[in-house]
Formats: C-alpha cells, sequence, structure tokens
C-alpha cells in the first residue's frame, strides 16, 4: 500500500486508561487527544498497539464507563476516513466487537503483517512472545479461553472490575521498575522473538508495545526493533513518514 502524499503513520501504545486513578487518568487522557488533534492532518494511519486501558471488559450490554473523550476522538478520525487499528494487549484482551461496531476499528488479537511504501511490518502488542515468561504463557492461555472469559462475564460489574482492576493494579506493582533499564539483546525477549522471526521472513521493522520502554535496535542491515514506550512516563510514539520510521516523544 502507498501512503498519500505528505501523510504519515503513527504508533502508539501503553496508554493504561484507568491507571492509577480517575485524576491521573483523565490527565493523562487529555493529553493523548491532544496529541492527536496535533497530528490529524498529517495522519495518514493510526496504530494503537495494545493496553490502551488498564482494564477492558465488554459485557453484553456493558462497557466500562469513562474514556469518552479519546473514545470520541477516534470515532471522530474513522468518520474522516482515517483508518485506525488497534491490537488488543495482556490487561485489555478481551474485546468482543465494541470497538468494530461503534468506532468502525478493525481489532487485531495476534501480530499482524503490513506493507507500507515498499517497507514490511510486523506489529503486535508483544505479550507473551519470545523464550522465558512461562508463568504468564500459561495465564494468557487460561484468560484468552472462552468459557473463562463466559464465568467472568457471569459476575456483576461492579464485582467483576473491582477484581480487574486489582488485580491490573498488582500486575504493575510486581513489574515495578524493571521496565526502566534496557536489558541487554541476550535477556530481551523481544529481540530473540524477532531475531527468530527474521530466520523465516524479513522485515524492515518490528514494532511492539508492552515492555515500557522506548526502544530503537538494530537487528541486522536492514531490520530493526522498535519498542513503543508508554505514556505513563515517556509519551514516545513512532512516524512512518513514507521512508524512514522515527521514534519520538510528544511535547505538549
Amino acid at each position: 500500500m502507498q501512503l498519500e502524499a505528505g501523510k504519515k503513520i503513527y504508533f502508539i501504545s501503553d496508554f493504561h486508561l484507568g491507571a492509577p486513578d480517575h485524576a491521573q487518568s483523565l490527565k493523562r487522557e487529555k493529553k493523548i487527544v491532544q496529541f492527536l488533534d496535533r497530528i490529524e492532518p498529517e495522519l495518514g494511519q493510526l496504530f494503537i498497539v495494545g493496553d490502551l486501558f488498564d482494564f477492558w471488559y465488554e459485557y453484553k450490554t456493558v462497557v466500562p464507563k469513562g474514556y469518552v473523550r479519546l473514545l470520541g476522538k477516534l470515532a471522530s478520525l474513522t468518520d474522516k476516513g482515517i483508518p485506525v487499528h488497534f491490537f488488543v494487549g495482556n490487561h485489555d484482551m478481551w474485546m468482543d466487537g465494541y470497538f468494530e461496531k461503534e468506532l468502525n476499528i478493525p481489532v487485531y488479537q495476534e501480530e499482524k503483517r503490513f506493507e507500507f511504501n515498499g517497507k514490511k511490518f510486523l506489529i503486535g502488542h508483544g505479550d507473551g512472545l519470545g523464550p522465558g515468561d512461562h508463568g504468564y504463557k500459561f495465564i494468557k492461555k487460561i484468560f484468552r479461553n472462552p468459557v473463562c472469559k463466559c464465568l467472568f462475564g457471569a459476575l456483576h460489574p461492579s464485582w467483576g472490575m473491582g477484581i480487574a482492576n486489582y488485580m491490573s493494579r498488582k500486575s504493575r506493582a510486581a513489574t515495578g521498575q524493571a521496565d526502566e533499564v534496557f536489558l541487554g539483546e541476550e535477556n530481551e525477549w523481544l529481540i530473540q522473538y524477532c531475531r527468530e522471526a527474521l530466520k523465516k521472513e524479513s522485515f524492515d521493522y518490528m514494532i511492539f508495545g508492552h515492555r515500557h520502554l522506548p526502544i530503537d535496535f538494530k537487528l541486522n542491515e536492514r531490520s530493526r526493533y522498535i519498542n513503543l514506550g508508554d505514556w505513563l512516563r515517556y509519551d514516545s510514539y513512532a512516524v512512518f513518514d513514507g521512508k524512514d520510521l522515527r521514534l519520538e516523544y510528544y511535547t505538549p
């Protein structure tokens, strides 16, 4: 696919809206909407690469309250014909049609390949990929099981959301400051995953979230691994101008 002249593709992830409390989440949400307002004139496509919410669950007739500014902005973008893509993360994997029906945004459960202006992209949230982290991989299989999802849906939303928000807080507390340090290419699981993937197929850019640390790592002469960081500490994102991709930081 060729980008329209003057247009760019933006990649953002890990907003974790809802955390750690309503006041701070609302401030972050307004900043994100301000960022989208600023880039809209040159926005060709937008990729949201997971963990937009700190927790999300779609009951049959109920969705979590709040986030109306960002959801309204995303609806406005798609109404204007600007494609928006969403990849589920480990905090918002329980999507069930709301984004597709209400916002006209396709939702991807796994990493996906794209090609723009002759450049090949592999994009995904990144959780559970690469070696190690076997405990999480086991839990992820349980959470993605349709029976588990159905049983959670049987809980009253007040109980379900309360339990989920508690578990999300525990998850962040367990991670601590580990996400703030580059562990070296031999210990970065997503770098290991990218190297294995490149043995089967070539990519120019391999873009992930989840890690919460902005990373631009050269895998070989052609391929780069980009981690988008987050909007909790870094306000970082990537932008592709049709020729090259850059990791940048938003300053209001």
